[in-house]
């Protein structure tokens, strides 16, 4: 069985310890990729570093997460640019739109948003999105973009039908990870509905770990439990799951 995680913060300080061993249990279920999405520019040398160690297993994003989009937002988004600029990487990410925490910054998120799809579009990368408290300013604000052919990953996803047909229209993917295995987060009933041709698997680790494992450090060893899950949403087999999520990871990032 062949696995992809296509959403893995493996570079933070919580996997400082035991990185090697994180990644031999992943390698063990079957786990052949691990993508990182970038946060900010804090992160990027951890993150490269990592990818370095593990050359076309760990592989990199670049991107301005919108949690981060704060006062400096210009200086970030220039680093971003010049990453970009000086090397490949396999997609941008992760960006988008939150309105969960503070809304202080929502104009400039929009715009840092809107840059790096347009940059997105210039060296004919994916975007990896991240979105809460805003999907539909999120998908209308991408729309334009997805006219234009820009494609990727709505990473996360956990609404509803609608804002996923909406999505699958656009010719995006939904990133299914642990809250498929939470008790009331309804995305089972969602999925249902859902083919699998348009998802991919992700753990977001070290956050949202899935049951049984729920408020303990995630890692992508656990896409066990999200691909059984969604293996029981669909009635199909977990070999199914993973042949064919895997195969649309590989069609978005072209690795």
């Amino acid at each position: 069985m062949n696995l992809i995680d296509t959403h893995s913060h493996l570079y933070l300080p919580e996997f400082k310890d035991d990185i090697a061993a994180v990644i031999e249990r992943a390698q063990i279920l079957g786990v052949q990729q691990f993508y990182l999405p970038a946060i900010n520019s804090e992160c990027i040398d951890d993150m490269l570093q990592l990818e370095q160690q593990y050359p076309n297993i760990c592989i990199a994003m670049m991107g301005l997460h919108p949690c981060y989009v704060k006062e400096n937002v210009v200086e970030e988004l220039a680093i971003v640019e010049r990453w970009l600029a000086k090397r490949k990487f396999v997609a941008i990410g992760e960006i988008g739109l939150d309105f969960y925490w503070d809304e202080t910054f929502a104009t400039e998120q929009l715009h840092a948003f809107q840059t790096q799809m347009e940059w997105a579009l210039h060296y004919h990368l994916p975007i990896v999105i991240h979105t809460r408290n805003a999907m539909q300013q999120t998908i209308d604000a991408v729309k334009p973009f997805a006219k234009k052919g820009l494609t990727g990953i709505f990473h996360c996803f956990s609404g509803s039908y609608e804002s996923a047909q909406q999505i699958i229209d656009m010719n995006f993917a939904l990133g299914i990870g642990g809250v498929i295995t939470y008790k009331n987060a309804g995305l089972p009933e969602v999925l249902q509905h859902i083919d699998l041709k348009h998802i991919v698997l992700e753990t977001d680790a070290p956050y949202l770990t899935p049951v049984p494992y729920r408020g303990k450090r995630n890692e992508s060893a656990y896409l066990e439990y999200i691909v059984a899950k969604l293996a029981t949403v669909k009635s199909c087999s977990v070999q199914e799951v993973a042949a064919i999520t895997t195969a649309n990871a590989i069609k978005i990032f072209g690795s």
